[in-house]
């Protein structure tokens, strides 16, 4: 069983930078892909960014990439989202998100079901 506890939110002007912090125990973080959802007030959950469980291969929504990088510290069991040039629009709750036993160590996954674990969530407000 894997427990995953987001940091890192809170209130940014637009055009300003956030990073988010994923902190794993429980389980085997080294072998579980990540990825990061958000959910605006009224909207469907949405994914943001993943990262395979070695490091090597990430995937982004189209409205982040460029803007967000996601990295990995398998030696501190720690999963990161970098925001910069933040927009009104990214405002959410950003959740961040464990496959447990992937098919490869360089899968990803964008399908919010396949995801086994998952954490409380953050809030980042980005003001215009």
């Amino acid at each position: 069983q894997v427990q995953l506890v987001e940091s890192g939110g809170g209130l940014v002007q637009a055009g300003g930078s956030l990073r988010l912090s994923c902190a794993a125990s429980g389980g085997t973080f080294n072998s579980a892909a990540m990825s990061w959802f958000r959910q605006a007030s009224g909207k469907e959950r949405e994914f943001v960014a993943a990262i395979s469980s070695n490091g090597g291969r990430t995937f982004y929504a189209n409205s982040v990439r460029g803007r967000f990088s996601i990295s990995r510290n398998n030696a501190h069991n720690t999963a990161s989202l970098q925001m910069d040039s933040l927009r009104p629009e990214d405002t959410a709750v950003y959740y961040c998100a464990a496959v447990g036993t992937p098919y490869s160590s360089g899968s990803v996954y964008d399908r919010e079901r396949i995801y086994d674990y998952w954490g409380q969530g953050t809030q980042v407000t980005v003001s215009s």
